[in-house]
């Protein structure tokens, strides 16, 4: 991969306490469920964005909103320990910090429930200095829309790649934040959402001419699929093929390695091939986003 200095990355969105349980079978009905393993981990779409960039070799930054609770503290404290920078992460005195229970059963797919205080969710009342020099990319997910509003439209004032992790949300939402990307990487649910198009290569060709700028849609095991806003062609890089345990994050891991390639200036087929080799690694790991490869690792999967 191309030398660069280590790129700076501000991802804003969600902060959760993750509980994952692995079963053979995800719960059919009412009952009572033993798990082979589980794991408690701080995560979240922008939080687990962080902790992977960091871990493939990035300075990662987040802004997100959590309760001054003890969740709070100990999800502040597992991401600082990543090496996530937390310091504009806002502690909400009365709110309950975000948390989820997760089931993932032996194929790697997975039950989400998670729970979001509304007041984590509110108007942000100060934002990180996103301005030319401070940050090379700013990351959003849907999660928290105002200040991914605010980060989006400030990184464009700034010249300031701002990539949005356009996933499963309501349309109004989407709507809302689609515009303001620099850099758009869908769901493949959140692009039938966006578009009504079923089909993953349909849904890409409809963003594209809605949207102006990059466009990508993420299909699993389908690989991914973008245009670049200039030529128009619709490019594809296969997934690659690996003993799947765990899906959990693997989203959160590509989006990772895409900000980090954007940031270091990289040929988009080599950020695309890049981020689907992260998040295929993820995939073969369970625990969710603690299953993010480090970059030698993804290179030297490359390499094989």
């Amino acid at each position: 991969m191309p030398a660069h200095a280590k790129p700076r990355i501000l991802c804003v969105g969600a902060l959760t306490m993750d509980t994952i349980f692995r079963l053979d079978t995800l719960p059919p009905g009412p009952g009572k469920f033993i798990p082979q393993e589980a794991v408690e981990i701080a995560a979240g779409m922008a939080s687990s964005q962080a902790a992977s960039i960091a871990r493939l070799g990035g300075s990662a930054w987040l802004w997100a909103s959590a309760g001054r609770d003890d969740v709070g503290k100990s999800i502040v404290a597992q991401l600082t320990a990543e090496g996530v920078d937390c310091s504009f992460v806002r502690r909400i005195e009365g709110a309950r910090s975000a948390f989820s229970s997760i089931f993932v059963d032996k194929s790697g797919e997975r039950m989400i429930v998670p729970f979001y205080d509304k007041t984590l969710l509110t108007t942000p009342e100060e934002m990180p200095p996103i301005e030319a020099g401070t940050f090379d990319v700013v990351m959003t997910d849907v999660r928290w829309p105002l200040a991914a509003a605010s980060g989006l439209k400030a990184a464009r004032a700034a010249g300031i790649y701002g990539v949005l992790d356009a996933d499963v949300a309501p349309l109004e939402t989407l709507e809302r934040l689609l515009p303001l990307a620099s850099h758009i990487v869908a769901s493949e649910p959140a692009a039938e959402i966006i578009t009504g198009e079923a089909d993953i290569e349909r849904a890409v060709i409809a963003l594209a001419a809605r949207y102006r700028g990059f466009v990508a849609v993420t299909g699993g095991a389908k690989g991914s699929f973008w245009s670049d806003g200039e030529t128009g062609s619709l490019q594809h890089m296969p997934a690659f093929q690996v003993n799947v345990v765990d899906t959990l994050a693997a989203g959160d891991v590509f989006h990772a390695g895409f900000a980090l390639g954007l940031a270091e200036g990289w040929a988009m087929p080599e950020i695309m091939r890049f981020a689907s080799a992260a998040a295929a690694i993820k995939c073969t790991r369970f625990g969710g986003r603690a299953g993010a490869p480090t970059r030698m690792e993804v290179e030297n999967f490359l390499s094989q």
